[in-house]
């Protein structure tokens, strides 16, 4: 897994993170597996990458989350990044649920940290987790067998899915937004409205924007190529623009944020813009052995 030397990450952080790091066993891990021939169970072939994705070396590592290190590594580096604890930040997001959601879709899901403690909250539904990476898809599974979880697992974009409208009661992206260009978040946020039932909700965990704005090392410290883009704007806005209501953002501490959003339901008598999902394409359907794959 090549890293590049000169971000602020590998010159200072990196050797002290090292240093609880087992990289011997993570190493060991990474040799035993078959990256391309278990990335093969859940890649799609006629998916393509954008530019903004395939072109950038995210945290410094050479081919980003293409890279099959990535997956082996993120977990590891990520429970030390993201103070002052990891479980607790991502626990914000789940808190901020309300009622008991039947389907849940948590996109850029990476390796699965909040899908799986969806899951756990949850666990008479049914959660999908989507992420670009084939190989962080991998690791997300492996992480749900040991686990002992039953989770779904769908390569795709998060911008087009690929499901049906009305899909989901609760839509969910963890440290996703920061990654992405805001044009990009926008149309994520769109696809979100679509897939959600009428009266669903959004749930977006990322960095604070308005602390990300005050602070600007934090901006420098590894290498992310929109995060300066992200601190930038608004994911208030950005929701408010695509149509969802109730739009609020809570602080967690300091650093991270959860913005939450409601689908509107419709008035009496007034007909949904959402249309029937018919029933021979579920969400049941989807990832099934032999249903073929939507187009993007």
């Amino acid at each position: 897994m090549a890293v590049r030397k000169d971000t602020i990450f590998e010159r200072f952080l990196s050797p002290i993170i090292r240093s609880f790091i087992d990289e011997k066993k993570l190493r060991e891990f990474y040799e035993s597996m078959d990256w391309e021939a278990e990335g093969d169970r859940f890649r799609r072939p006629d998916l393509s990458y954008p530019h903004y994705y395939s072109s950038q070396n995210f945290h410094g590592i050479e081919g980003g989350y293409l890279n099959p290190g990535a997956s082996v590594s993120y977990d590891p580096i990520t429970q030390y990044v993201l103070p002052p604890n990891e479980t607790w930040v991502r626990q914000g997001l789940i808190d901020s649920i309300k009622g008991t959601p039947r389907r849940i879709l948590d996109l850029g899901c990476g390796t699965g940290s909040t899908t799986l403690m969806l899951k756990q909250a949850f666990p008479q539904a049914q959660v999908t987790g989507l992420d670009f990476s084939p190989y962080m898809l991998v690791m997300a599974d492996h992480k749900a067998n040991k686990a002992g979880l039953d989770l779904q697992w769908r390569h795709g974009n998060a911008e087009e899915t690929g499901f049906p409208d009305a899909s989901f009661d609760v839509v969910t992206a963890s440290l996703l937004f920061h990654e992405t260009p805001p044009t990009v978040s926008k149309s994520i946020l769109q696809e979100c409205f679509r897939l959600l039932t009428p009266g669903g909700a959004v749930l977006i965990l990322d960095g604070n924007q308005k602390t990300i704005r005050q602070v600007e090392w934090l901006t420098e410290v590894f290498e992310e190529p929109y995060i300066k883009d992200y601190a930038a704007g608004s994911v208030d806005a950005w929701m408010g623009a695509v149509g969802f209501e109730a739009v609020q953002t809570k602080d967690l501490f300091l650093i991270h944020q959860v913005t939450h959003g409601m689908k509107p339901i419709p008035a009496e008598g007034y007909s949904a813009r959402v249309q029937q999902v018919p029933t021979s394409t579920t969400l049941d359907d989807f990832g099934s052995e032999g249903i073929p794959a939507p187009a993007f």
